[in-house]
């Protein structure tokens, strides 16, 4: 009440005018802090697909001649020639060094002579018994006489034997001073120089001479690989095709064949040695190379795929969001198996048809809406000449 011309002050007054002003103020604040609902997701999804999934292995291997021959002296003494090019194919018979052969001459020349003179020998002895052996009948001769005549032939026809096995000896350490290839192949870098002396006891090698045509690899295989894939061969009656992949990513354009098996299962590795063999025209592969064997060793009927890019890992294990019929979101939990070319064969989990999202599964929640469209295969990029990477 204003009394007296002054303005009364009423607490009363003040709360009911502040509560007047804060109440629009407050519904104002409210309508501004409410979010807006966002659209669902879009997600790219490819379906289940069933099908019979060839089920390929690898291993890495070892490339080999398919027969390696070390080339060492048979003889000692000193090299005087090397008649062949490192890294040539040579042919079998082909000689690749030579020996100092003049002492080996020499002794075959003395050893020649021997057998003459033992000839002439045993010629005489001949003589000898010829003449004694009727003058004995005759009793002109005693028959020790014709004893010793007969012992006589004998020792002398003993050393033109052993004078001509001694010929023999010579003519071959004669022959071991040219040292020939025995095989056809490629000859390997000289590990030793003109003027040294070698010997069949000498520890390294001169050379030696590969066949890589057919080239090997060799590759250490599972024994469960093995039987499965003896078990899937045998049935078709076929033997497993196999490629080559080399250390530069590139597929080997000749198949190859398994060609051995190892006689027994390494006890410490279980694993099995195995023999592969492939053509090598051009002998462009050489021994000591690494590369992959890749086989087709079992057929998977009716296998379910999906592409390996739709799976993520959880605390290891694999999930992948399936999108049902009313596009809602069921993320499950698969049990995975072999891989083959981009897609994954799921053992269980997962049925044939059903959606499964490829593209933007980390945006998802159980039971979430999502839009749904279908997977594209991204384009292969164009390769333009050296330099470019591809066109605009």
């Amino acid at each position: 009440m204003n009394r007296g011309g002054v303005c009364a002050f009423s607490p009363r007054g003040v709360l009911v005018t502040a509560c007047v002003v804060l109440v629009p103020l407050v519904l104002a604040g409210c309508g501004k802090g409410r979010t807006p609902e966002l659209p669902p997701p879009t997600v790219e999804v490819v379906a289940v697909v069933q099908r019979d999934v060839p089920v390929y292995s690898e291993w890495v291997g070892t490339l080999d001649g398919a027969v390696n021959a070390t080339i060492r002296a048979q003889v000692q003494g000193y090299l005087v020639k090397q008649l062949y090019q490192e890294g040539d194919v040579v042919k079998k018979g082909q000689v690749l060094f030579e020996i100092d052969p003049r002492t080996f001459q020499a002794a075959h020349d003395e050893a020649r002579g021997q057998v003459a003179f033992n000839a002439a020998k045993l010629d005489q002895a001949r003589s000898t018994l010829a003449r004694v052996k009727p003058l004995t009948e005759q009793r002109a001769l005693s028959q020790k006489d014709l004893d010793d005549a007969v012992a006589a032939e004998k020792s002398a026809r003993a050393s033109l034997d052993m004078a001509r096995a001694e010929l023999e000896k010579a003519r071959l350490n004669l022959e071991f001073t040219r040292i020939a290839s025995p095989i056809d192949g490629i000859a390997g870098i000289a590990k030793a120089q003109i003027g040294n002396l070698v010997s069949p006891q000498s520890t390294e090698e001169l050379t030696t001479v590969s066949q890589v045509d057919p080239i090997k690899v060799i590759i250490s295989i599972s024994e469960q690989q093995y039987l499965a894939a003896v078990k899937n061969l045998q049935g078709q009656g076929r033997e497993a095709q196999l490629e080559l992949i080399l250390s530069d990513g590139s597929v080997h354009p000749h198949a190859g064949v398994f060609s051995a098996a190892d006689r027994q299962v390494d006890v410490k590795t279980g694993t099995l040695k195995m023999e592969a063999r492939f053509p090598n025209p051009g002998n462009v592969l050489r021994p000591g190379q690494f590369a992959k064997v890749r086989a087709m060793l079992t057929l998977r009927k009716d296998a379910l795929l999906v592409p390996e890019r739709c799976l993520t890992e959880l605390q290891g294990q694999q999930q992948v969001a399936v999108v049902g019929p009313d596009n809602t979101v069921d993320i499950r939990t698969v049990r995975t198996g072999q891989k083959t070319d981009g897609q994954v064969i799921v053992e269980e989990g997962l049925r044939a048809g059903e959606n499964v999202v490829v593209e933007g599964t980390q945006r998802l929640k159980q039971g979430g809406t999502v839009v749904v469209k279908p997977y594209a295969e991204p384009a292969a990029p164009d390769v333009g000449p050296p330099g470019e990477t591809g066109k605009e």
